[in-house]
């Protein structure tokens, strides 16, 4: 089955050897996205709310640049510094997907890149 490499610019490019996302069939793998300025690259300012709200918009752009839509988004995994952080994380992720809710895990981690509190990614099917 033949891959497509998603690459859109309103989303931060990948610090490392992988892609933004893949499309797979009808099916989109989106990799982590932490909260990077995509204009900037670097971290955005605030809270965990902030940085939520970050990597969602980073997110929403390569759904959008593939021709997804959060309301495809069918699975989503959230990486967590700190476990207090869920409430918080929760209040901005369910404007997003508050009416789809898709299955979702949460895990907590002892780090992530560039010091973020909070990764997110997702698959979505058509």
């Amino acid at each position: 089955m033949k891959l497509e490499h998603v690459v859109t610019h309103h989303a931060p490019a990948p610090i490392g050897p992988y892609s933004q996302a893949v499309v797979c069939g009808n099916e989109l793998y989106c990799s982590g996205q932490i909260p990077l300025d995509p204009q900037t690259g670097e971290l955005v300012d605030g809270d965990v709310g902030a940085q939520t709200e970050r990597v969602l918009e980073n997110l929403c752009s390569i759904l959008c640049a593939a021709g997804y839509e959060c309301a495809n988004v069918v699975k989503t995994t959230i990486f967590l510094v700190d476990m207090q952080d869920f409430a918080a994380v929760n209040k901005v992720y369910e404007r997003y997907f508050g009416m789809t809710k898709p299955a979702r895990s949460t895990v907590a981690v002892a780090a992530l890149p560039r010091g973020a509190r909070v990764e997110i990614d997702c698959i979505a099917r058509d």
